[in-house]
């Protein structure tokens, strides 16, 4: 390889230009982003327990780097009915995702990468000159749209609505509160990425969505109403927007990971439903397996492309298969709803069918102990 450019300034995009150019100095190595720098959407950015040991084995250093600025916590905490059940044993991390792409940027910036910032694309014929385009640039992608039918693209919307705030409010542990209210039924994500802020995501049904009014309430109206319905929780604190609009969350898949000389990444090839907290944690993952298969074969893009994908799909599918799960889940969670704090904790944590009562009797021995507590005994 010899020019290399990478579309999209978020982490996966940061993170392959950072560690092509540290492992082949020689070449150029370009980061075109549409947004200035420093400018990020979303709050935080969460990882669960194990997330970082892929990238502690690979890169060692920038994983440390990571973790020092990361807030970590070992449970998770449900609120139902107004009662809160903790999960033990199900630990995570977050960092700002600010903080993050600052911490790549510098990295990539030291490593020699040239990064352009606020440098927006409108044709991939742009990139005319360069031997190798890596497309990180998201849900959205301008390869992905380019070539859809040659990446074999599938796209479809779930119809949940959503929308990514932060708050000043501290959480102890990743939360998920589930209320009901005149308008229907919600549910927040939130968890602390900073020693004085936290992600918080609202997440409804349509109905409920309709009935609050979010189809025609402007940005500031929306935030407020979000701080009512959640205001016990939020305990006097404010939602802080960040491009906090409703959205569906979309799923996206692609039958072939590559094209010609560009190759996808992250969002751009795939999504995980937020729920499982892993869509970083797949780009970067993305970028390790791409540079190893680019090595394996540095004088045939076609092979390396070939290998990158047949080595990581499996890996990607299972995953994806697990966010479908989950995210099956919250769209019935205002049925859920009518289960005891217990047992809405306990369908909660099986939902994507990855954990049996053995393996969580290991995970979380607490939180089992009081479900078996409570559990019918068989008549005599």
């Amino acid at each position: 390889m010899k020019r290399v450019a990478i579309i999209g300034g978020g982490p996966g995009g940061l993170y392959f230009a950072y560690l092509w150019k540290t492992r082949h100095p020689a070449d150029t190595v370009r980061v075109f982003e549409q947004n200035p720098e420093g400018a990020t959407f979303g709050f935080g950015v969460v990882f669960s327990a194990r997330a970082m040991d892929f990238l502690r084995a690979d890169d060692p250093q920038t994983a440390d780097l990571i973790a020092a600025r990361m807030e970590t916590w070992s449970d998770i905490t449900l609120v139902h009915q107004g009662e809160s059940i903790a999960l033990d044993g199900v630990g995570f991390s977050a960092i700002s995702r600010l903080d993050l792409i600052i911490l790549l940027t510098e990295r990539a910036r030291a490593a020699g990468v040239e990064l352009s910032f606020g440098a927006a694309l409108h044709s991939v014929a742009e990139l005319g000159e360069y031997d190798l385009i890596v497309a990180a640039d998201g849900v959205n992608s301008l390869v992905r749209r380019s070539f859809e039918g040659d990446f074999q693209t599938s796209l479809s919307y779930l119809d949940e609505k959503f929308a990514w705030f932060g708050t000043t409010k501290r959480f102890e542990t990743l939360t998920q509160t589930f209320v009901e209210t005149e308008f229907g039924t919600f549910n927040a994500h939130h968890y602390r990425y900073s020693p004085t802020m936290s992600t918080f995501i609202v997440e409804c049904d349509r109905a409920s969505w309709q009935k609050a009014g979010f189809d025609h309430l402007g940005p500031d109206e929306m935030k407020a109403r979000c701080e009512r319905i959640f205001a016990e929780t939020l305990d006097g604190h404010p939602l802080v927007a960040n491009k906090s609009s409703w959205r569906n969350f979309p799923w996206i898949w692609n039958g072939r990971w590559s094209y010609r000389n560009m190759v996808l990444i992250g969002d751009a090839l795939h999504t995980a439903h937020y729920s499982i907290g892993s869509g970083t944690r797949l780009a970067l993952e993305d970028v390790l397996a791409l540079v190893k298969a680019l090595e394996a074969h540095p004088d045939d893009l076609r092979d390396a492309f070939q290998r990158y994908q047949a080595e990581r799909q499996p890996v990607v599918e299972k995953l994806v298969r697990a966010a479908r799960e989950s995210a099956a889940w919250y769209a019935d969670f205002p049925k859920h709803m009518r289960l005891s704090p217990i047992d809405f904790a306990y369908s909660y944590i099986t939902r994507a069918g990855r954990i049996d009562d053995e393996r969580l009797r290991s995970m979380s021995p607490r939180f089992m102990q009081r479900y078996d507590a409570q559990r019918p005994r068989p008549a005599a």
